[in-house]
């Protein structure tokens, strides 16, 4: 079965378990596909990629709530309402 990889390095299982912060630094602040037996197992990614990808999707959460919001009625509310 044929397997797409989503990333432009590569590492096995018995090389991250060898050398785990050298793997992450193969991917030179990119995602690193972990290899078994030749088929994807998992990503690896730094810290800073991470968050950016839950940023993303946090963004794509809120907008999705902003446009099934539009169109509803706006009613103007002051502070000394609140």
């Amino acid at each position: 079965m044929a397997h797409t990889i989503l990333a432009q390095t590569t590492a096995s299982v018995t090389e991250l378990k060898r050398n785990p912060m050298g793997t992450v630094a193969a991917g030179d602040g990119a995602a690193v596909a972990i290899l078994n037996r030749n088929e994807p197992a998992f990503y690896c990614l730094p810290p800073g990629v991470y968050e950016a990808l839950l940023d993303r999707i946090e963004d794509l959460e809120l907008n999705a709530i902003a446009d099934e919001r539009a169109g509803q009625t706006v009613h103007p509310v002051s502070l000394d309402q609140l």
